[in-house]
């Protein structure tokens, strides 16, 4: 090679790099590389595929095509295959290479698409960065059907250069996407929490958190699935805007992909065919309607779903794959938070409804079933001295008779009234002024602030100063009490206070866990609140109940 070809190729390679260098925009810093690398070469025309393997390819850069290669809004650089990327994609294509004729101006010159303007061959040149394919880099000239070896080695040269720029933004991208979608992890995180304070059912919660994934993301195609006998079972999927619950089993044959993930409890990539399988064919999730090239299963690690999986899916096959996985197993973990956090909560549920059914137990027999008791025993009395001539003695045991089941259906009704929380709708303050009246006291209500509050704190207020004003009526010995809420962006704050006889020291002393006391401070301390009881002999009683409520949502 001379001097000046050698000062050429120099020059040549000394452009391309600062090209590469000088955007962060792939497409059109390929285009401009594109252009340069024509111009210092003489060549006419260049056009460069980028693919993540098999089927799937984008031209992401041409330059200076034949007319006959525009037809169609450039329908032939897109779709269909060609004998170069056959090539790379079995193997053989390593090094630059002559390729003896090009199939897609065959085509075109076969289909009259348009003038291919003498250019019948191209010289083909993979691009990769370490051992990592990328695509190839293709260029041509009127009439030229054989480069030389010196060509083919500039051109190689020169598609290092370009694979590395490629990866290098590809990489820079990643990073990007990576961040953006961890951010967007945070805002999942914090929502999910949100709908966490309203105590859902583990069914409802499987379908918000399909519906806040696809709302949070630009994943097309999100499933959760559960693994039942030789099928998965749909629990939520998202498509198309939409959250549905297709009842159709998946089964394990046609989803291998999936039967991985959960037996090695690691994310699985799934291609084209296998991902195209979740919207149709054995899979029968038509009502999806998403034709998906690509998808990712991540197993949900929480003990009382081990078998259930998250499943995302792309249109476009292995894009972005690496930073999706990685979102994916952190988006499992939460879910799986989620999960365990519903089943504890339905726990806690279900061991307060055992203790308040363990608490009536004890106050019917406390209350009614003695009075009752008693009624049985005085009727007896009674049918003694009906026998006999003591009218005036048997008048008063019916009166006694008639007293005690008056106080029997009171309590009766007290203890009806606690099970199911009647007239809520009315206002909490205004419940419990009605409440009290029932139950013989007059009650003082006081206001202070408007917001709504959520179900759980209302239902606990509720309970807590029925409690309360219970013991107004037993203990107190007044038949007044004031009932206050004081409502703020930060904490909803209740008093119910009487001027009674206050605790007398010995009883309390003799019970410092009582159950009524217990119940309440429980329910206080579930919600992140604060109970006080302020009672001094003589003086009567306060029950100050303090819950924190989140702040108003700016959304």
């Amino acid at each position: 090679m001379s001097m000046e070809p050698r000062i050429q190729e120099l020059v040549t390679l000394k452009t391309i790099a600062e090209t590469l260098n000088q955007s962060n925009e792939l497409s059109p810093m390929l285009d401009t590389v594109l252009e340069k690398l024509l111009d210092l070469t003489g060549l006419s025309a260049g056009w460069i595929f980028l693919t993540d393997g098999p089927p799937d390819y984008v031209c992401v850069a041409d330059h200076r095509l034949p007319p006959g290669l525009l037809h169609d809004n450039k329908r032939p650089m897109s779709c269909g295959s060609c004998w170069c990327m056959d090539r790379y994609w079995d193997g053989r294509l390593k090094n630059a290479v002559n390729i003896l004729n090009c199939k897609r101006l065959e085509e075109a010159v076969e289909h009259r698409w348009g003038d291919t303007r003498g250019i019948t061959h191209h010289a083909t040149v993979p691009l990769r960065s370490g051992d990592r394919r990328i695509g190839i880099l293709n260029v041509a000239a009127p009439g030229k059907q054989h480069f030389k070896e010196e060509e083919l080695a500039l051109l190689q040269a020169v598609a290092f250069q370009i694979g590395s720029a490629v990866e290098r933004m590809r990489l820079y991208a990643d990073e990007q996407r990576r961040a953006n979608l961890f951010a967007r992890v945070g805002e999942f995180s914090r929502l999910l929490g949100t709908n966490m304070g309203t105590s859902m059912e583990q069914a409802d919660l499987a379908e918000r958190v399909v519906e806040l994934i696809g709302e949070n993301f630009d994943w097309p195609f999100v499933a959760l699935l559960e693994s039942v006998g030789s099928d998965f079972q749909p629990r939520a999927v998202y498509s198309a805007g939409e959250t549905s619950t297709p009842y159709s089993p998946v089964p394990h044959s046609s989803a291998h992909w999936l039967e991985k993930a959960v037996s090695e409890r690691r994310v699985v990539p799934a291609d084209a065919s296998e991902a195209s399988a979740l919207t149709g064919g054995d899979f029968r999730l038509e009502e999806a309607g998403a034709i998906l090239a690509s998808a990712s299963a991540a197993p949900i690690p929480f003990s009382g779903a081990s078998n259930s999986i998250l499943v995302i899916g792309s249109e476009k096959a292995g894009e972005r794959s690496r930073v999706d996985c990685e979102v994916l197993e952190a988006l499992a973990e939460h879910v799986a938070v989620a999960f365990e956090s519903a089943r504890i909560d339905e726990y806690n549920r279900e061991l307060a409804r055992w203790e308040e059914r363990n608490r009536l137990a004890r106050d019917l027999h406390d209350s009614v079933s003695q009075m009752l008791f008693s009624l049985s025993m005085t009727a007896k009395g009674t049918e003694a001295l009906l026998k006999g001539t003591d009218v005036d003695s048997a008048l008063t045991a019916v009166r006694d008779m008639q007293s005690l089941s008056q106080s029997a259906l009171k309590e009766m009704r007290s203890l009806i009234m606690q099970l199911r929380p009647v007239g809520l709708e009315a206002g909490l303050v205004t419940s419990l002024k009605a409440y009290g009246e029932k139950l013989g006291l007059r009650v003082l209500p006081k206001m202070d602030g408007i917001r709504e509050l959520p179900r759980a704190v209302e239902e606990a207020l509720w309970r807590i100063g029925q409690e309360a004003l219970n013991n107004v009526v037993k203990h107190s010995g007044t038949g007044e009490a004031a009932v206050s809420l004081q409502l703020s962006d930060t904490a909803a704050v209740m008093r119910i206070s009487d001027n009674g006889r206050g605790l007398v020291e010995h009883t309390a002393a003799r019970r410092p866990s009582s159950i009524g006391l217990s119940t309440m401070r429980e329910r206080t301390e579930k919600l992140g609140g604060k109970f006080t009881l302020t009672s001094t002999f003589g003086n009567g009683t306060v029950v100050e109940v303090l819950i924190p409520l989140q702040l108003p949502s700016s959304r």
